[in-house]
């Protein structure tokens, strides 16, 4: 492959809606795939375990694409993060506070109200915790799909409301799920994350160092027992993104720029194909709305979710504690509150944690398929709402051409 054809390739994987369209492809791949007559090669191909077992890699080929390739692209959403935080949107500290308090209400609400439903069912005493993350891969592909006409400040903040949500929620696997946690390794990863800290501030810049420093740090997060995407943020969070004088481009901008394509064209899409395979079937379709648990997950996320992040915000920023999202109104926020319904990865792994072992298994399946479904429907809904907004914003651009224009005539 010739270089001009490598630029044009890494140039069109990072336009977000070629990169939400591979991502939806994927998943409907997986759930075609996943209720095939073939369904069994899918499953033994997701199941199959490989990699060096004395080093306690000898994963899955669904855990290697959840837990490796995801850390990747959550290395890109922290690199995002961190611009914004430090010379972006977010540098507004009224405006970075916003998505942490909405990501917290879209915590809290949803837990509630799968723990009030659910009250009583055998498994959710942990179950209440199915609908509390929302899919941060799933919920921007969405975004960028059906929301190109919003101003940008949308991404930032469903970005960053997402990423504090699913930093809540790896919290509460650690502390609902995890028997024992590691300390050494622990201690490892913020030793590794200290040197990493350290080299970008003396501004060293050899991949030599780096790299292995990344892959060192995943392991030891990996080992001490903690979600290991969240040495993707972490990295990502400790990144240079202020540029220094005679400085062509700031480390942050240049690894963001390096490793989007690979995270849009290859991590997320492959996550999408090995998380998505739920297996459907008309017995679990019929319990939807009769079981229980499917009624917690399904309230917790469409209802929970959207009351919970959109309601907080709408309050913070009536009360001053923070700031709306420029160019954004509360019909713009209401749409991406329920964009941050798409539960998804996140909450099928809970769903696998907490309904382990509880009757048949059939507690965990339907629970599986209520996130797929509700997941489903808040991306139509948040489509069709963003689509009506981008539609307000674009006719609204037209007239502010319009009347900047001599005499107020469109040329």
């Amino acid at each position: 492959m010739t270089q001009p054809l490598r630029s044009e390739l890494s140039r069109y994987l990072r336009t977000e809606t070629v990169g939400g369209s591979i991502l939806l492809v994927a998943a409907a791949v997986a759930l075609v795939w996943a209720n095939s007559p073939v369904s069994d090669s899918y499953f033994a191909l997701r199941d199959w375990e490989i990699g060096p077992a004395a080093l306690h890699l000898n994963l899955t080929v669904g855990t290697w694409a959840q837990d490796g390739l995801l850390a990747i692209f959550f290395f890109v959403a922290g690199l995002e993060l961190k611009r914004e935080l430090v010379v972006g949107e977010l540098a507004d500290r009224k405006r970075a506070l916003l998505p942490i308090i909405a990501a917290c209400g879209g915590v809290v609400v949803p837990a509630i109200i799968a723990a009030s439903i659910g009250a009583g069912t055998p498994g959710m005493d942990r179950g209440w915790a199915i609908p509390v993350a929302t899919d941060i891969a799933f919920a921007l592909g969405v975004l960028a799909l059906t929301g190109s006409r919003i101003p940008a400040s949308a991404r930032v903040f469903l970005l960053s409301l997402a990423v504090v949500d699913d930093l809540l929620a790896i919290v509460l696997i650690a502390v609902l799920f995890t028997s024992s946690i590691a300390l050494l390794w622990l201690l490892g990863a913020a030793l590794c994350l200290a040197v990493y800290a350290f080299a970008q501030h003396r501004r060293i810049t050899t991949p030599l160092l780096y790299v292995p420093l990344a892959l060192l740090t995943w392991y030891c997060m990996h080992d001490a027992g903690i979600h290991a995407t969240l040495a993707g943020v972490a990295l990502g969070l400790l990144t240079r993104v202020r540029r220094d004088p005679g400085e062509r481009e700031a480390p942050g901008a240049r690894l963001e720029h390096r490793i989007q394509p690979l995270s849009a064209g290859v991590c997320v899409p492959l996550f999408a194909l090995f998380a998505s395979g739920v297996a459907l079937s008309s017995e679990l379709l019929g319990q939807l709305f009769t079981n229980p648990i499917s009624q917690s997950v399904i309230a917790g996320l469409l209802v929970g979710k959207t009351v919970g992040i959109f309601g907080i915000s709408w309050l913070a920023i009536r009360l001053g504690i923070a700031k709306k999202p420029r160019a954004l109104g509360f019909r713009d926020m209401f749409a991406l509150s329920v964009l941050g319904a798409i539960g998804f990865t996140v909450s099928l792994l809970v769903a696998d944690l907490a309904l382990a072992g509880i009757g048949d298994g059939s507690e965990a399946e339907i629970a599986k398929v209520a996130v797929l479904v509700t997941s489903l429907t808040a991306s139509l809904i948040g489509s069709a709402l963003l689509w009506r907004r981008g539609r307000v914003h674009a006719a609204r651009n037209d007239d502010s051409e319009v009347q900047e224009l001599p005499g107020g005539v469109d040329k």
